[in-house]
């Protein structure tokens, strides 16, 4: 038995490490977030239907040393404050991609950045192009995203017959969607700009960088300071939730211990702990040693692995249950939003990706993963139109009240259609290539 597993856990990693391996791969994340979007619309259109947009309106507030902060518990509590932690985890992996992943080499993330960029820019171009002039205008940003947590459930239930290459440029496309969401919110879907607030939030990104440069370990610390960047973000009227993905691609991605002096510190342990009896410098030494194994795994990695199972057990499942829900009939489907983000998604996405992606690489700067044909990549295409957590959360910010509804249902019309879709052209062309000659 090693002996990590002859250490204790505390009651709460007990009661959590079943949820944190089932979530720890995406695609089953995936699953409890489309049960919890299952829910939400039979809420909605059920008779408890009143009582289910009730709730998700009512009022919370926090008041903060005489400073009162607070909305509707579905918008701001749900969508602005617990999705900046969704977007923080957002940073850490696009962070993570950046300095070790697909991203970090230009020729390797070529082709997913181009398809990525092919699969923002043709959606919202159909998208406008249908409501140029209309009161639904605003949104064209809303088919742009893909949901990485339903793209890897797709894939995962077509098992080992997808390529690993296919499997990590639909990744990388993601995360650089995801990139391009960060930058499309920032920039399109702020309101009228606080600049002194701005200003206060830079303030807090500086002491960030200056904590980070004296040493500063302490999470407390970082969490009052990203708290404090995250009111001024809220307050100058840029959407909070960038400040999250910008804390993300703050953290570091390296560790203070080497694995070399973390192991010289347990041997060293090891024949102290053996010759000595228990005592106060012994105390110490296994306080230094927690220390410096704690510091041996970066801040990154240590932030992904505490977060991301909150993140897809509790924050995606909640934005579902809290925007999923919109009343669904032939009104709704007909509106002519609803058809332009659905247009957008099913086709848009898919035409984007493959059209930008031919020209990357007949133009030679990309190249096709190995053992990817086009007829996956056109499987591909189709499943990143799968949209939902990021277009319904920028259907929030993007159309009125009045214009929601359509765009919610636009949204998972199009997620619905480009996930059956996506899946059957891609289960069919890895059938052919796993058939035996």
């Amino acid at each position: 038995m090693s002996i990590a597993a002859k250490l204790p856990t505390a009651p709460v990693e007990r009661l959590t490490r079943p949820l944190a391996r089932f979530l720890h791969i995406q695609s089953a994340g995936g699953i409890v977030l489309l049960l919890c979007a299952v829910a939400a619309l039979v809420l909605a259109n059920s008779p408890a239907a009143h009582d289910y947009h009730e709730f998700w309106h009512m009022h919370v507030a926090a008041n903060m040393g005489g400073f009162i902060i607070g909305g509707e518990l579905g918008d701001f509590f749900v969508n602005d404050v617990l999705m900046t932690i969704f977007f923080f985890v957002v940073g850490l992996e696009i962070k993570r991609e950046l300095v070790a992943g697909e991203l970090k080499e230009p020729r390797k993330a070529a082709l997913p950045v181009v398809a990525a960029l092919g699969g923002m820019l043709v959606p919202a171009g159909i998208y406008y192009a249908l409501m140029h002039g209309q009161p639904g205008e605003r949104g064209w940003g809303i088919p742009m995203a893909t949901d990485i947590a339903f793209v890897v459930g797709v894939m995962a239930i077509l098992g080992p017959r997808v390529p690993l290459g296919l499997k990590i440029l639909l990744l990388s496309l993601a995360i650089a969607d995801d990139i391009g969401a960060v930058i499309v919110i920032a920039a399109f879907y702020s309101a009228g700009l606080d600049w002194s607030m701005l200003i206060m939030a830079g303030y807090g990104l500086i002491a960030m960088l200056v904590l980070r440069g004296l040493g500063a370990r302490s999470i407390l610390v970082y969490v009052i300071v990203g708290a404090y960047v995250w009111l001024g973000f809220y307050q100058s009227g840029v959407h909070p939730t960038v400040a999250g993905a910008i804390l993300g691609l703050m953290t570091p991605t390296t560790t203070w211990v080497s694995r070399t002096s973390l192991r010289l510190a347990l041997a060293d342990m090891a024949g102290e702990l053996r010759e000595n009896g228990e005592g106060e410098a012994e105390a110490h030494d296994l306080r230094l040693l927690a220390f410096a194994a704690r510091e041996a795994v970066s801040p990154l990695d240590r932030l992904e692995t505490v977060l991301h199972p909150w993140v897809g057990f509790a924050i995606m499942p909640l934005f579902a249950l809290a925007n999923a829900g919109v009343p669904v009939n032939a009104q709704s489907i007909a509106d002519p939003i609803a058809m332009a983000v659905m247009l957008g998604l099913f086709l848009g996405k898919p035409a984007g990706v493959m059209l930008f992606s031919w020209l990357a690489i007949r133009v030679g700067i990309a190249r096709l993963p190995e053992s990817v044909s086009w007829t996956m990549m056109t499987g591909a295409g189709i499943l990143a139109g799968i949209g939902f957590t990021m277009s319904l959360f920028v259907a929030g910010l993007g159309l009125e009240e009045g214009h929601l509804a359509a765009g919610k249902v636009g949204t998972l019309a199009g997620s619905v259609a480009s996930a059956i879709a996506g899946a059957v052209t891609l289960g069919l062309a890895t059938r052919r290539r796993s058939r035996p000659n």
